[in-house]
């Protein structure tokens, strides 16, 4: 029970306030810088995310960190990247620290500008404009199939990164 002389007090017993404001104001976001805001948000998709949508991810950071804030996720994703990948991806001299295999879901809650899809299936439920990519699961093959893929990809970024720096996407 609190004493009766304290209770009109208050909690902080006539002592100063602490800092900060009595009436709490809401959090606002803050800025985004200008050159975030002018690059494009973009979600690369695969069934696993262990080789394609890892690929794709790097090469955009590694060429286009201008133009993209790449993202990859998979269908079902995988335990780890696939070791051919990232030996593939090693030997072009771009890197894939940090980077893992996450859920479509993981995803669902946050804004792209484009998602490119390599895995084969509809993604139903994309409000976002959707680019398909036909490019085969190396997954399972030998290293000439990792680099012919890789090849495959690293094109296709670069001809993504092109239409976005033209303001073509």
């Amino acid at each position: 029970m609190v004493p009766p002389e304290r209770e009109a007090a208050g909690v902080r017993g006539n002592r100063p306030r602490l800092r900060g404001e009595a009436v709490l104001k809401p959090r606002t976001a803050p800025p985004v810088p200008a050159a975030e805001a002018a690059r494009k948000r973009v979600l690369f998709v695969c069934i696993g995310n262990s080789c394609r949508s890892q690929m794709a991810e790097a090469f955009a950071r590694a060429y286009g960190s201008d133009v993209i804030i790449p993202h990859s996720a998979g269908l079902a994703p995988a335990v780890m990247l696939a070791p051919l990948a990232i030996q593939v991806l090693r030997d072009k001299k771009v890197g894939v620290e940090g980077q893992f295999p996450k859920s479509l879901l993981a995803f669902a809650h946050q804004p792209f500008d484009v998602i490119v899809n390599m895995s084969g299936q509809p993604l139903a439920g994309a409000q976002t404009r959707v680019i398909d990519w036909s490019v085969p699961d190396p997954i399972g093959q030998k290293e000439e199939v990792y680099r012919s893929v890789a090849n495959q990809i690293e094109a296709l970024i670069m001809r993504l990164i092109l239409d976005l720096r033209a303001g073509r996407l």
